[in-house]
């Protein structure tokens, strides 16, 4: 961020790392439209996160389109760009999700 902040209602700078909650309904919207507006303001990490098969991928972005960085699904314990100095414990983020065709 910059040192100072303009007395404006909103941001003009990107960040540098989005995370997106897919959805049945967004899915197809956040893996296109999006990934283009973000390549295209420059965001540098991008995270995928889609509790319904329990993913998490990580793309950054490159000098055509994303580089897909990483990809970990269920229990897995990554060290996820750009956040490498922190294990991320996956299994939190769907905890309390319930799938479709599992028993409430």
């Amino acid at each position: 961020m910059p040192q100072v902040v303009a007395d404006e209602p909103y941001f003009t700078l990107a960040p540098d790392w989005v995370a997106e909650i897919l959805s049945p309904s967004t899915r197809k919207y956040d893996r296109t439209d999006k990934l283009r507006s973000y390549a295209r303001e420059r965001v540098e990490w991008v995270w995928l996160i889609d509790p319904l098969v329990r993913t998490l991928e990580v793309l950054r972005r490159a000098e055509v389109g994303w580089s897909l960085r990483g990809t970990w699904r269920d229990d897995e314990r990554p060290r996820a760009e750009p956040f490498e100095a922190i294990e991320l414990e996956l299994a939190v983020l769907w905890a309390d999700v319930v799938l479709p065709d599992e028993p409430r």
